[in-house]
């Protein structure tokens, strides 16, 4: 295995500034200058994001920048020792001793763990006590090799392997811990009090094993028993249901969703960052004690009313609008897979079988099989089953649309009403704007049934039958009895209205459709224009092509902002950073792949230039394909489905205008209107 530090990447004593982004950029110009990583700015970039999320500062003047890029080429350690110190944000004020972990993206298990164990051995002060008194690179590389191998001298509380697992106080870890500890719960031996604790980090490498460690030595020092779960990037070991029973409290120390949080449903809980857990460990240890004991205290919620409650409480600053983009955000989120993978398979349906296979695919896939083809043969058979699977699965686009609202308003007892709503607007022919609603009765209802004060003895069965049965006859019997008519004739009125869009009023179409598919860039303004084409996808036919050209106009216009952000970083190298560069590069790829989100690292470093630039060329592609008559089978794909794409040249003609638009629209703002400096800031020479 490459060897994680070496001397090259050990400065001692030195001045690298007086604050943590010119520190992070020096460490990271040393592990570029090493070969460990393709570029500066972007390890910078990424280390730096990180830093600014959460300061790395801990307690004993250390800190622990760190970071997973693209830009790293194998995992790397390198440190500093600091004169002057430097504020990285600890409590206990600045650092001297600065470790930057650089990570690959796809870093593999083996280097995660080693990673993982070198910051678990940094809360040890005879490691750091070590390094302060090193008095060469060789030493301090010495040193750390030795924390990674586990010496005697600087054994770790980590399992010898450097798996992370379950520890306890008794020194115990792993499956040995959980078992032992299992055992005497089923024994029910009267001890000290039990605690278990979740520590997780979003990178997952430094700060969920040194809370882990922390956290376990404070409970050391009280006299618990603690056992925790640590969900990091190297793997986790679930604690044993055994032990979270026996618990009289849990410690989640987590900065991301804490993963089968519904184990410790009814548990009183501590709930910090997981910064917390290393900075004051003693103090959550003893909160956790007092909650043990505290009727009253704040436990795990159940996944029913407790549940709903919680969230309501989290989400009381949204108003009623933040709370409906949300909720139809997350539905349409859900949706596309379906409708995704449905399409596609329709697509290469209508290949192989021609178009009508539409009228004899449920024959075929029942009454056929190899060994009795139909006429026309194998092509006609494979089409007649991919078609037919295409089309279950576009089957449950209105039902998962409106699951998926509900879900998100009522979480999981909204899920059962808001699939049967929406199959009730399939039914009755309400179609999407039916799905809509009957997702947001069932929800909301779901939600107001979740908050109705019921008996304990009853509480268990509210979010499993109690909740569904009522909000799906609240939800679905309103769509049968009143709503699902009205908008079963709204939704047949719009469909002939497009179906019967030709010529000027198309072209307009295409306009609007291009300019919503600009405007923010996978924002909601972007998805109701994109869910509104997949929504209509089904319909289309070989007679009623305006759904299938409504879907080309979309793909087309969604192509074009990252395309011509590519574009433009070609055209006027100097008018983009060295980052935007980079994003241009990866940009032509998603682009091709009607992945607008490829423009935003653009849009968010110039908003002002770069959306109205998309809009221009997004407009002028959504008119072209409109007025060519372009059509797309497939809702999803870029020009990677151009087997599903019909009047092919004309979709790539259109998209090529827009681009080219676009990208001198883009170029002629920032070089023209109220010029704006690009980001240069000057790299911190490497020290070797």
């Amino acid at each position: 295995m490459t060897q994680l530090i070496t001397t090259e990447l050990v400065e001692l004593d030195q001045n690298l500034g007086n604050s943590p982004e010119t520190v992070i950029r020096h460490l990271a110009s040393k592990v570029a200058a090493t070969g460990r990583a393709s570029e500066v700015e972007g390890l910078f970039a990424d280390a730096y994001a990180r830093e600014q999320k959460t300061a790395t500062g801990i307690p004993g003047g250390i800190a622990i920048p760190h970071c997973r890029s693209a830009a790293v080429t194998e995992p790397t350690l390198a440190m500093a020792r600091l004169n002057p110190k430097v504020d990285f944000g600890a409590k206990d004020g600045p650092a001297d001793l600065i470790f930057f972990i650089a990570a690959p993206d796809g870093a593999d298990q083996a280097h995660l763990k080693l990673l993982s164990k070198l910051a678990r051995s940094l809360i040890k002060k005879d490691f750091t006590a070590a390094l302060r008194n090193a008095s060469s690179r060789e030493e301090i590389v010495e040193l750390v090799d030795g924390a990674l191998a586990d010496k005697p001298a600087h054994a770790a509380a980590a399992p010898a392997d450097g798996t992370p697992g379950t520890l306890n106080t008794s020194g115990q870890s792993g499956a040995s811990a959980v078992e032992g500890a299992g055992a005497s719960a089923a024994a029910g031996s009267s001890g000290p009090k039990r605690l278990v604790a979740v520590t997780a980090c979003p990178t997952g490498i430094a700060h969920t094993y040194m809370a882990a460690d922390s956290l376990v030595a404070a409970a050391q020092e009280a006299g618990v028993d603690l056992q925790v779960e640590t969900q990091g990037s190297s793997g986790a070991k679930p604690l044993d249901p055994a032990v979270i029973a026996a618990a009289d409290a849990v410690i989640f120390a987590v900065d991301v969703d804490v993963r089968g949080k519904e184990r410790f449903a009814g548990k009183p809980v501590i709930n910090a960052p997981v910064k917390r857990g290393i900075d004051e460990p003693a103090k959550m240890v003893e909160e956790a004690l007092a909650a043990a004991d505290n009727p009253n205290a704040r436990r795990v919620p159940h996944f029913g009313a407790e549940e709903q409650a919680e969230t309501a409480d989290r989400e009381k600053g949204e108003h009623i609008g933040q709370k409906l983009k949300r909720a139809l955000l997350t539905g349409v989120s859900y949706m596309i897979p379906f409708v995704a993978g449905g399409g596609l398979l329709i697509a290469l349906g209508f290949l192989l079988g021609g178009y009508d296979i539409t009228d004899v695919a449920d024959t075929v896939v029942v009454e056929n099989n190899f060994g009795n083809l139909p006429e026309g043969g194998l092509a006609i058979y494979l089409g007649a089953v991919l078609f037919k699977i295409g089309a279950l699965s576009m089957g449950f686009l209105v039902p998962a649309l409106a699951g998926y609202i509900a879900y998100a308003i009522a979480d999981r007892p909204g899920i059962a009403p808001g699939f049967v709503a929406g199959a009730v607007a399939g039914f009755m022919g309400a179609g999407f704007l039916g799905g809509i609603v009957g997702g947001l009765l069932a929800g909301y209802m779901a939600h107001l049934i979740g908050t109705w004060a019921v008996p304990r003895w009853l509480r268990g069965l509210m979010p499993v039958v109690i909740i569904p049965l009522l909000a799906s006859i609240f939800a679905s019997g309103l769509m049968f009895l009143v709503l699902g008519g009205p908008i079963a004739g709204l939704t047949a009125a719009l469909n002939d209205w497009l179906s019967g869009m030709t010529g000027a009023s198309a072209v307009v179409l295409g306009i609007i459709l291009g300019l919503m598919m600009c405007f923010d860039l996978g924002g909601p303004v972007n998805k109701v224009a994109y869910a509104f084409a997949v929504a209509g996808l089904s319909a289309g036919s070989a007679t009623n092509q305006a759904p299938w050209q409504i879907m080309a106009t979309v793909m087309a216009a969604g192509m074009v902002p990252p395309l011509a952000m590519a574009l433009a970083t070609v055209l006027d190298k100097k008018l983009f950073s060295l980052a935007e560069r980079e994003n241009g590069k990866a940009a032509w790829l998603l682009g091709a792949s009607f992945i607008s989100e490829g423009a935003i690292p653009f849009a968010a470093a110039d908003p002002l230039r770069v959306i109205p630039a998309s809009m221009v060329g997004g407009a002028l592609t959504g008119a072209l394909s409109m007025a060519f008559g372009v059509t797309s089978q497939a809702p999803h794909g870029g020009i990677f489905v151009f087997f599903a794409i019909g009047n092919l040249l004309m979709f790539v003609l259109s998209i090529i205008a827009g681009t080219i638009v676009s990208a001198l629209v883009v170029v002629a703002l920032k070089r023209w209107a109220a010029k704006k400096t690009v980001d240069t800031v000057e790299t911190v020479p490497a020290t070797v």
